[in-house]
Parts: C-alpha cells; sequence; structure tokens
C-alpha cells in the first residue's frame, strides 16, 4: 500500500519519464538523437541552482575537452566551445541574478584594486563595441568576456575561500589534460614521433594548433608542479602527481612551441630570483641596464638576428635556434606582418580602435606587399594579432591596450603580496606555482593571443582569482560581508 501510495503522489513525473522514453526511442530509431542530451541538460540545470561550486568545477574539468562548434557544423555562422560555453553563459545568468536578488555582495571583492581593473577593462571594450567597425562581432566578444570572467574570477573568489579547492582546480584541468597529451603522442606516433609538421595538428579537435596547446601545458607544468611538494609523505599522491608531471612535460616538448619554451625559461629564472630573496632595486637596475645595453648595441643586434637563417625544424635544437630568425622563418616574418599591420590600424584608430575581435576581419588591407608570407592570406581570415599587448591596441586603442596592463600589472602585484605574507608553507608553494604559472602566460601573451578561448581563459583569471580569494579571506581574516548562511550566493558556493 506504501509503494501504491508514492506511484500515486508522482503518477505525473513516472507519466512524463515513460512518455519521454517512448518519444526518444521513436526519435532515436528515426536517426535523431538529440533528445537523449535532455537528461544531461536537466543534471545540469539542477546542479546549477543546487550547487554551483560543483558545476564550476565540471566546467574546468571539461574545459580542455571542448570541442568548437564549427568542428561539427562547417557553416555555422557563429562558433563557440561546446559544452563549456554554454555552460559558462548559464552560471553567468544564474550566478549574477543570485547576486542581485540578495543584494549581500562582498564590497571587499569590488573594491578590490585587481577587479577595479577588470571593471575598467570590461567597460572600454564596451564603450569600443559601440563604436565599433563590427558592432555585432565585438558585443559578442565582449559577451564572451564577461562569462569567462564572471565564472572564472567572481564566483571562483567565492570557491577559492576554502584553500583546499585552490589544487583542486589545477587538477581538475590537469588530469583530463593528460588524456589530450597522450592522444596526441599517439597520433604523433603514426606520423613519427618528431615531426614537426604534424605537431601543428596532432591535438585536433581539442586545440586548434600546436601553439595554444603549448601555452596551456607551460601554465600546467608549473602548476602541477608546485602540487607535487604539497602532497607531503603521501607515497601515491607523490607518485601520480609527478607521472602527471612527466606527460604533460613530454607533451610540452612534442608541442613545437617555442614561445611556451621560452615561457618556461623565463619563469624559472623568475623562480629562482624569488627563492634567492633579490631584492627588487638590483632587478630594476639590472632591467634599465640590460635596455640601455641593447639600446647602444640595437643595430648589430638586428643584424645579427639578421644572419640567422635556421628555420624551425625537427630537431629541437635547430628548433630552438630558429627562434630568433626574422629572415627566412615564415612563423615568425608572418609574426612580425600581423604586428606591423596592427600598428598601422592603431595609428588610424589610436583612441577607440577598430572594434574588439575586429582584428581578424579588418588587417589584410593594412598588410604591406613587402612583408607578406607564404602564409599570409589577402582575405585577412587566419588569425588575430598574435599578442595580448599589440593586440587591444588595434582594436580598442590607447586605452583598451592600458587595461589589459593594468590588469596584469596589479595582479602580479597581489600574487607576490600574497606569497611574501602567507605563513602556511605548502600554501605558499601553491601560491609560487600559480604565479610562476601565470608568468609564462604574459610571456607567452607577447607572441600570440587566446584570451578569446575558454582553455586559456580558465587558467588566466582562475589564477588571478587565487591571488585576490587569498589576498581578501586568507590574508585578511575570514569574517567576510559576503553573502551568510541565509545568502543563497552562499549556499550554491558551499
Amino acid at each position: 500500500m506504501p509503494f501504491l501510495k508514492e506511484i500515486k503522489q508522482n503518477i505525473w513525473l513516472i507519466a512524463f519519464v515513460f512518455i519521454y522514453i517512448a518519444v526518444n526511442m521513436i526519435l532515436t530509431w528515426n536517426e535523431f538523437y538529440y533528445l537523449n542530451f535532455l537528461p544531461v541538460l536537466v543534471f545540469f540545470i539542477f546542479i546549477a541552482f543546487t550547487r554551483l561550486d560543483i558545476l564550476f568545477f565540471i566546467i574546468v574539468f571539461l574545459t580542455p575537452l571542448s570541442i568548437e562548434l564549427i568542428e561539427f557544423i562547417h557553416s555555422s555562422p557563429i562558433d563557440f566551445a561546446i559544452p563549456t560555453e554554454p555552460l559558462l553563459f548559464g552560471v553567468m545568468i544564474i550566478f549574477l541574478y543570485k547576486l542581485i536578488r540578495e543584494g549581500n555582495i562582498d564590497r571587499r571583492i569590488v573594491n578590490h584594486p585587481v577587479s577595479y581593473a577588470i571593471l575598467f577593462y570590461l567597460f572600454w571594450i564596451f564603450v569600443t563595441a559601440i563604436t565599433s567597425s563590427m558592432p555585432l562581432v565585438s558585443f559578442k566578444f565582449l559577451l564572451a568576456k564577461v562569462w569567462f570572467i564572471v565564472t572564472f574570477y567572481l564566483l571562483a573568489i567565492f570557491i577559492f575561500k576554502k584553500t583546499e579547492t585552490i589544487p583542486l582546480f589545477i587538477w581538475c584541468y590537469a588530469l583530463p589534460m593528460v588524456f589530450i597529451v597522450l592522444y596526441s603522442i599517439k597520433r604523433h606516433m603514426f606520423y613519427g614521433l618528431f615531426d614537426k609538421q604534424a605537431a601543428h595538428s596532432v591535438m585536433g579537435p581539442f586545440f586548434r594548433d600546436h601553439t595554444s596547446y603549448g601555452a596551456i601545458l607551460a601554465m600546467l607544468f608549473f602548476g602541477v608542479g608546485g602540487i607535487i611538494f604539497r602532497q607531503g609523505k603521501n607515497f601515491l599522491l607523490k607518485s601520480i602527481s609527478w607521472i602527471v608531471l612527466f606527460i604533460l612535460s613530454a607533451g610540452l616538448i612534442l608541442s613545437y612551441t617555442r614561445a611556451a619554451w621560452i615561457s618556461v625559461l623565463f619563469s624559472f629564472g623568475i623562480m629562482i630570483v624569488t627563492l634567492l630573496k633579490i631584492k627588487f632595486r638590483y632587478l630594476l637596475a639590472g632591467g634599465i641596464f640590460i635596455l640601455i645595453v641593447f639600446m647602444g648595441q640595437r643595430t648589430e643586434i638586428v643584424h645579427k638576428l639578421e644572419k640567422n637563417k635556421q628555420d624551425s625544424s625537427a630537431d629541437l635544437a635547430e628548433h630552438v635556434q630558429s627562434i630568433s630568425n626574422i629572415t627566412t622563418d615564415d612563423s615568425n616574418l608572418e609574426r612580425l606582418n600581423r604586428w606591423d599591420a596592427a600598428f598601422k590600424m592603431f595609428k588610424e584608430r589610436p583612441v577607440f580602435g577598430w572594434g574588439p575581435g575586429t582584428y581578424t576581419f579588418n588587417y589584410a588591407p593594412f598588410q604591406s606587399s613587402q612583408k607578406k608570407t607564404l602564409i599570409s592570406t589577402n582575405f585577412g581570415d587566419l588569425g588575430n594579432a598574435h599578442s595580448e599587448y599589440i593586440g587591444p591596441l588595434a582594436e580598442s586603442g590607447v586605452p583598451g591596450s592600458i587595461s589589459f596592463l593594468l590588469i596584469v600589472i596589479i595582479s602580479l602585484l597581489t600574487g607576490f603580496r600574497v606569497y611574501y605574507k602567507i605563513q602556511d608553507k605548502k600554501l605558499k608553494q601553491v601560491v609560487l606555482a600559480y604565479i610562476l604559472a601565470f608568468i609564462t602566460y604574459l610571456v607567452h601573451g607577447s607572441l600570440n593571443n587566446f584570451l578569446d578561448t575558454d582553455k586559456a581563459s580558465a587558467l588566466f583569471w582562475g589564477f588571478i582569482a587565487v591571488f585576490v580569494s587569498l589576498d581578501i579571506y586568507y590574508l585578511h581574516g575570514k569574517e567576510t560581508s559576503e553573502p551568510g548562511s541565509n545568502s543563497t550566493v552562499n549556499k550554491n558556493t558551499n
């Protein structure tokens, strides 16, 4: 009798389930499979309204595995990463709705210098989207920036209040990357393990090319490396961490991404300087001295670079040597071509630029015939400005470039302040590792730009969120004015 009573009370739910099963069977028989995704959609909606923190880590886990829609629908008029970007859009709507409904936002987050820099950054993107040469493209660019920042920065700050979630963040990203690296190596072996040309595409369809793949692996190299020392004497966890680091390192080497290799070496230099506690004034004096020498010898240095005829190669030593080849290496020359076009675009519109996200559609007429390469295109449809610092100059003018530099500088200052003040030695090591991982992208960003993708944005904004969260909640006490025990946001992030 109790069983029959339960059935009677849930008769409509049971009827819906049976109808769904019957309809889905008929549609599947007729090769229409989309209704199979309904349970998955219902699951994500349920998680979104009950445990945003769990959904956050699910998104982080899925980010390396995301695939662009255009891979499935080649004629699609819009492109976004699935399943992550639809999930990010949903999280953005729900999280902002909860914050607005509760009206109880932690003002220390809003008033943090990093948040001010980000708000200025978004504000100027909005302004230049209005003045854009292609407003639709620019507002789509703005919307993507907002859902990246809301999820991987704003929501992440609340989640990282619990310091044990900070290593979990990098693990959720690193483990699926291990699968992608193994998948890439397997495809590599089909063409020949050290085939440079194969290295450009073996990571597809998960990554556009080897440069973005290498940038992510460089960040994870330090991110996972820092966690290894947090494992203490736990032999099993430490062994797994070393295995993961070894696989990621192999992927980094076989990516043939010179910018990623440079960024790792640069971060190692920063690590040595930090651990040796060399005072900032000495570093500043050394930097000024190097700059003076460079300016005094710039003609000789350029001539020396022009004599380098070594093209990119399958031989690792030769591939490294080709980094400074600005005479015959098409990859280097095309990058110079893109930068030259970006500066010409900037000179024509120095304040508002051509509009966020529009460089790809506008740079073709600004190419010089003398600087075009074998991989140049007259249609200007093969990528962006190849620089996180030069690109904004062309797209959003001087204020746009300054706004991004402010985020970078203030985030680094916050990260190092947290590192020097934090007392927990294991957490201190993790913070330094994340700073070094963050720096690898800042170095890589001088030669490429990937912050329009979910894969790079998750780590970039996530690292910044770690610095800010620890600065607010760890260094300055855990008493907060963020949503309390009755807050919907608190319920959804704890």
